[in-house]
């Protein structure tokens, strides 16, 4: 089931995606059952309020055609770093390009949402401790980077740069997310296309990986890389990324 977390009328719901007019997720069944269209909602990160992520940790150069697009070699150990809650924002909302920047990027990554207290997992069992995914947009402004394998906190933690949404998807209901085809479009051009199958270290392994040295919390996100094909984006921008069976997030890039 898809899963949501929207405002309507002032008032924050949760609710489950629901065709309109036709289309399929276009709109919202709201907790007190009624049908809301998209457009008419205001959209928050979907994750419910009593399990929001202590810890976020977000994965680069884990796909190796990235890190070959970049001129770096596929690194033999994931490479992490951690971001904080303010940079989740929801779908259908607006992240901040800073003046003057020169390079800010869009980032398509399958995130997933950890379901329950994990400690020391085994590769074998990790599917168990998964809850969920969604679609997460992990923004990059080059222009602040210090080192390629230490992106700094200007580079990956500011506000309004990790759109999150739209849909809480239940880990059931994605029957292989290692095979998931990821597209990027911006204002209606393809510019991104990739798998979840060429990950470099992929779902299992991230859970038995950290595992070992961290407990992982019910709602903890790992935001797992993004595949080739990043391009600047402009004040102005519309930029949709979409993960096959879980949905299409969209966000519009805003002068800061």
């Amino acid at each position: 089931m898809k899963h949501a977390r929207v405002i309507f009328e002032g008032r924050e719901h949760t609710g489950t995606s629901h065709e309109f007019d036709g289309r399929p997720d276009a709109a919202v069944q709201l907790d007190d059952g009624r049908v809301v269209p998209q457009e008419q909602l205001v959209w928050l990160p979907p994750l419910a309020p009593t399990a929001r992520p202590r810890t976020i940790l977000a994965l680069g150069l884990n796909y190796a055609d990235h890190a070959k697009e970049l001129e770096f070699k596929a690194p033999e150990e994931p490479l992490v770093f951690v971001k904080g809650q303010s940079a989740l924002i929801g779908h259908r909302q607006h992240t901040r390009r800073p003046a003057g920047v020169q390079f800010m990027h869009y980032e398509c990554e399958l995130a997933i949402v950890v379901g329950k207290t994990a400690r020391n997992v085994k590769r074998d069992d990790a599917y168990d401790f998964i809850g969920g995914y969604t679609v997460a947009n992990d923004y990059a402004i080059r222009d602040y980077l210090e080192n390629w394998y230490r992106p700094n906190l200007r580079v990956k933690n500011r506000d309004t740069c990790t759109p999150l949404g739209p849909w809480f998807v239940d880990a059931a209901d994605i029957a292989d997310p290692m095979a998931l085809a990821l597209r990027t479009t911006v204002n209606g051009t393809v510019t991104q296309e990739g798998n979840t199958r060429d990950m470099i270290f992929d779902a299992p392994f991230l859970i038995e990986y950290f595992s070992r040295f961290m407990t992982l919390s019910p709602g903890d996100l790992i935001l797992t890389g993004t595949p080739d094909g990043v391009v600047d984006c402009k004040p102005g921008d519309v930029v949709v990324t979409e993960i096959e069976g879980i949905g299409a997030l969209v966000n519009t890039i805003a002068a800061a």
